[in-house]
């Protein structure tokens, strides 16, 4: 049975350094005034996104398309500068998503990696595999070298902990490349599980390829998680990012 770490942060932990981890908490990088007019924001625009669906949508997609105030943070110097400090290169947003988990959206996601990415048109090209079509947007998993040069900022507009679904993670995972199903299970049978902790104004940076997973939350109150991907490298083949 896989353990886990008691609830922690990550600098307690010495699991600070995100080369060697994947991952980085940052407990102050965005005021908790302005957190919460954002999450007031994007709240709102999910509800009435929600009654226009006829669902229990968990999250906002596309949201580098559709959300003025998200394009200009996921632009911002001080987003940008945390990440290129850490990947030495230039950055730029490629996907921004909005998760909500409350009472009546409280779903669980098995451990996995993030493989895919979103892109203008298919263009088959080398090394880029398992294409689909996802809210009418072509997806595909791209070539490591892609996802090798990717990172995340989850942004938390609220406080998060393992009662509301805080993320859990497998540090060091993403050194492995792309891993199959009996990889992942060996990976999450063998190690331990760090249960990302995060304050509301914190973020929790990641790797792509790091293995990671959410229970369901305990706590009927919201978990709202503002999740940007950022890129290093352009495309190859004609291939252009979504919302680039």
């Amino acid at each position: 049975m896989n353990s886990e770490f008691g609830i922690q942060n990550s600098e307690r932990n010495g699991l600070s350094q995100f080369h060697e981890n994947g991952f980085e908490i940052l407990p102050n990088v965005f005021p908790p005034e302005k957190c919460a007019a954002l999450a007031e924001k994007l709240t709102s625009f999910h509800q009435r996104r929600k009654e226009t669906a006829g669902n229990k949508l968990g999250g906002l997609r596309n949201l580098l398309r559709i959300s003025p105030p998200v394009v200009e943070l996921a632009n911002s110097p001080t987003f940008k500068t945390i990440l290129e400090s850490r990947l030495n290169k230039k950055v730029f947003p490629v996907r921004a998503v909005f998760f909500d988990k409350t009472a009546d959206a409280n779903w669980r996601v098995a451990w996995h990696q993030d493989l895919t990415i979103a892109v203008g048109e298919k263009i088959e090209t080398a090394e880029f595999e398992s294409w689909s079509i996802k809210e009418e947007i072509v997806h595909v998993q791209p070539a490591l070298k892609i996802l090798e040069g990717m990172a995340t900022i989850r942004l938390h507009l609220d406080d998060c902990d393992a009662d509301n679904g805080a993320l859990k993670i497998i540090p060091r995972s993403h050194l492995e490349g792309k891993l199959d199903a009996a990889r992942i299970r060996e990976w999450t049978a063998k190690e331990n599980a760090f249960v990302c902790e995060v304050p509301k104004g914190g973020a929790l940076l990641m790797r792509p390829l790091l293995l990671h997973s959410s229970s369901s939350s305990q706590n009927p109150s919201h978990r709202r998680v503002l999740h940007i991907e950022y890129a290093t490298d352009e495309l190859p083949n004609g291939l252009q990012w979504f919302d680039r």
